[in-house]
């Protein structure tokens, strides 16, 4: 059997993703490891464009590797990690995880298996004859029937950045400052004063 283009595609993209996936927990290096993960989210994203969800790929790069990665990066950098304590106690944790793997195995597969589940009748997002937008559904139904509680969701996120803001803001008394109100509400009789003094006379 030939594969075809889009296949090898997906899977030179799945292989390069699940190595830098087994490279993230294997690296000693915390900075390597955080560069593994921006490689396996760059190929999630690009096996999102595969299916035709556009929007779940730029939302994936630029929210994740754009933001969340930097971010663990920078603090990663910042702080002082003892990387043989963190690993200590890192084989007594393989049973949880191995359950975690298999109930998400059982997930993909219960999905990627729907036809055998009667759920043959579901939209095909890859399907591209139906004309099926996976940005214009969302985004219809983000404006459409859920506009409310989008609104109410930015606005908690809102409240959640000033508040972010005001518990980490801390005012310093050596640090100089000028006010623009007083420079911009200051007179010319307040800049020069003259001031008349004897003169010494011989």
């Amino acid at each position: 059997m030939i594969m075809d283009f889009k296949t090898a595609i997906f899977y030179f993209l799945a292989t390069i993703m699940v190595v830098a996936s087994i490279r993230v927990i294997t690296a000693r290096n915390p900075v390597h490891a955080v560069l593994f993960l921006v490689l396996a989210f760059f190929n999630a994203s690009g096996i999102w464009l595969l299916l035709q969800a556009e929007f779940l790929a730029i939302a994936l790069v630029m929210v994740y590797v754009g933001a969340v990665m930097v971010l663990f990066l920078f603090v990663i950098m910042m702080l002082d990690i003892n990387i043989e304590r963190l690993r200590q106690g890192f084989w007594s944790y393989l049973p949880f995880g191995l359950t975690i793997g298999m109930l998400m195995a059982g997930e993909m597969a219960l999905v990627l298996g729907g036809r055998y589940f009667g759920l043959e009748d579901m939209p095909n997002p890859a399907d591209s004859a139906h004309g099926y937008s996976n940005t214009k559904a969302l985004g219809r139904l983000l404006f459409t029937e859920y506009a409310y509680p989008f609104e109410l969701a930015s606005v908690i996120l809102l409240v959640a950045i000033v508040a972010a803001i005001l518990l980490t803001y801390r005012t310093r008394k050596d640090n100089k400052s000028q006010s623009p109100h007083q420079q911009s509400s200051v007179k010319s009789r307040d800049r020069l004063r003259i001031v008349k003094m004897p003169t010494d006379k011989e």
